[in-house]
């Protein structure tokens, strides 16, 4: 699973960070009414903030990363406000559809979850470190990043320069890949 892909999928709703049903389903392979399906039928299985459903303004802002219906008589636009699915939802929603590819996928998407939510915390907490803690921290961003863009490479040499300059932090991180299957 490419977690580029996965990465460029989620987006930030009411302060959680979730996945569109519609981005859930193609990834899972499956229809986006499967998805919403299986949230309609086990509501006991996704209580508050498993699952987010869009507000009128949400839907506009993101209306061109929605998928909309043809203008087949039908209308131009989905008739219901989207789902986004968080984190916690993703883990349910695997274990009701019982696919290999729901699973594989979702544990995809969690890994991706988990490395955001660690780029950003390492990001965020730079600041507060020596200049050695830094330098660690900045190379681990680095190949958190590097993994996003190349994950099916594997690392082989790394290297990380940091200057100071005055109150400018300037970074430089090289990772060289190679094809895993060598």
């Amino acid at each position: 699973m490419d977690l580029e892909r996965i990465k460029s999928k989620i987006i930030t709703v009411q302060g959680q960070q979730v996945i569109l049903a519609s981005d859930v389903a193609n990834l899972y392979k499956v229809e986006t009414k499967r998805i919403n399906e299986a949230v309609k039928n086990n509501p006991d299985k996704f209580p508050e903030g498993y699952v987010i459903t869009l507000t009128d303004n949400e839907m506009r802002s993101l209306r061109s990363k929605i998928s909309t219906l043809e203008n087949t008589g039908r209308g131009k636009h989905a008739k219901y406000n989207a789902n986004c699915i968080s984190e916690r939802g993703l883990y349910m929603l695997a274990t009701i559809l019982k696919s290999p590819v729901a699973t594989e996928t979702t544990l995809a998407i969690i890994e991706t979850f988990a490395k955001v939510r660690e780029l950003s915390r390492t990001i965020a907490e730079l600041h507060q470190h020596n200049k050695d803690e830094q330098k660690s921290m900045l190379q681990k961003s680095g190949e958190i990043i590097s993994d996003f863009i190349c994950s099916d490479l594997e690392p082989t040499e790394t290297e990380t320069t940091i200057e100071f300059n005055l109150a400018v932090l300037s970074l430089k991180h090289t990772v060289k890949r190679t094809n895993k299957n060598k």
